[in-house]
């Protein structure tokens, strides 16, 4: 059975319980973490979510982590600026994903998952050994503590993250599939991509959004169930390749909007996963 979630920020300000307790109001058993800053990967920190935990009975599915530096969400600075790939940053990223393993696992969380990055196409580019060796030693380093390593989709072809899964080969990488962020980047279609990497799904982004139209900027981000994600097929596939793990909401707007889509889109998912168990 697929518990219901949503991704939840942490600032330096926020009051983790009091988000918590938020999550469970609103009827999720789950939620997906996210941090940026690495001074909040703390002996205290870890306590405040813990202790949250434990208060509400709100599961943390995964660590979402970030990375410090620049970053642009488009095709033309992007692939200079994103995740592990761009080599001016790509040590620094790493040194702070090892942190973040290490705070996963004292908020006893198996998983961090992350944006890698626009993840060279051609096995010949220059940069890829680099970026393979790179996710070897974070991958490696993770196994040790008992963690998995996750892709967010959406940077890169299906097939090319396929093929980084299969090269690295320490057993313990997955992926974060967002259902939106693969037609936002024009990479490929949510639903077919599972046909080439669903086994290594682990968590989930639940999202929707439309392609691109022009060639420098992403497609358009639009609540669940009005893009050209077709949330309904990507369940049913999901579930085909024996997926039970959450589905973590994701909806990048602010204030009441965002509280508002969350919760239609709840709703979406729960009429989806009736439907597909009768």
């Amino acid at each position: 059975m697929n518990k219901l979630g949503v991704k939840v920020r942490i600032y330096q300000d926020t009051d983790i319980l009091a988000k918590l307790k938020e999550v469970k109001e609103y009827g999720f058993a789950c939620c997906q973490t996210d941090i940026w800053d690495t001074a909040l990967y703390t002996d205290e920190k870890a306590k405040e979510i813990n202790d949250a935990v434990a208060e509400t009975g709100v599961e943390i599915s995964s660590l979402w982590a970030g990375w410090s530096g620049p970053c642009q969400w488009n095709f033309t600075a992007g692939p200079m600026t994103a995740g592990l790939i761009p080599p001016a940053y790509r040590m620094k990223r790493m040194e702070e994903l090892l942190m973040a393993g290490d705070f996963a696992v004292k908020i006893g969380v198996s998983r961090v998952a992350t944006h890698v990055g626009f993840l060279p196409e051609n096995m010949n580019d220059p940069e890829y050994l680099g970026v393979v060796a790179t996710i070897h030693h974070i991958a490696y380093r993770y196994k040790k503590k008992g963690l998995n390593f996750l892709f967010e989709t959406g940077q890169e072809t299906p097939i090319a993250l396929l093929r980084i899964i299969e090269e690295v080969g320490t057993g313990n990488l997955g992926i974060n599939m967002d259902t939106a962020n693969l037609i936002l980047y024009g990479k490929g279609n949510s639903a077919d991509a599972i046909t080439v990497f669903g086994k290594y799904v682990m968590d989930t982004h639940i999202k929707d959004g439309l392609y691109p139209t022009d060639g420098k900027n992403l497609g358009q981000q639009v609540k669940v169930g009005e893009g050209m994600a077709n949330i309904p097929e990507v369940i049913k596939r999901l579930k085909a390749v024996g997926y039970t793990g959450n589905l973590i909401i994701e909806r990048e707007v602010s204030g009441e909007q965002q509280i508002k889509d969350i919760l239609d889109a709840k709703k979406y998912l729960e009429e989806i996963l009736a439907t597909l168990e009768q």
